[in-house]
């Protein structure tokens, strides 16, 4: 069918606003313009590869969850339900999330593979267990295993 995320995108973008679904519609036009913005800044525009624009996706996904808990604590309910049906719309173009125990064996195998004994080999091990989980963990949770890992 298709053969990149962007073309996905779009064909999925289609098939919302011809079914008008509203919510679907507006998020997948905010992450194709966040993809847009991603391929003309720099240098010179390009075509983003897929794991790039996988981290846009992501990028737009990590958003919406802080946004959703932003407006939960300020009381405003019905904003975080928007940033919330936002966010499961982006979630269906991401690769399933690791489990904490997926993700401790890869916080392990980078420690191992670094060979750090300290916290001062943390941006070692962090930058191999990024490349290893690519996007199916969240960063803060990485660095906190990272963290429990190295002190303990």
């Amino acid at each position: 069918m298709t053969d990149t995320l962007k073309a996905t995108l779009q064909h999925d973008l289609h098939s919302a606003m011809r079914a008008r679904e509203q919510v679907r519609v507006a998020t997948l036009r905010m992450v194709l313009t966040g993809i847009s913005n991603a391929e003309v800044s720099g240098e010179s525009a390009r075509e983003l590869s897929d794991d790039e624009t996988l981290k846009v996706v992501a990028k737009e996904a990590k958003k919406r969850k802080e946004s959703a808990t932003a407006y939960r604590d300020a009381g405003r309910p019905e904003l975080a339900e928007r940033e919330e049906a936002e966010l499961a719309v982006l979630e269906t173009y991401l690769p399933a999330q690791l489990g904490d125990d997926e993700l401790t064996a890869i916080v392990d195998r980078a420690i191992e593979q670094v060979g750090a004994t300290s916290m001062a080999q943390m941006g070692q091990v962090m930058k191999a267990a990024q490349a290893e989980a690519a996007g199916r963990a969240d960063g803060g949770a990485i660095a906190a295993k990272v963290k429990a890992r190295l002190a303990g």
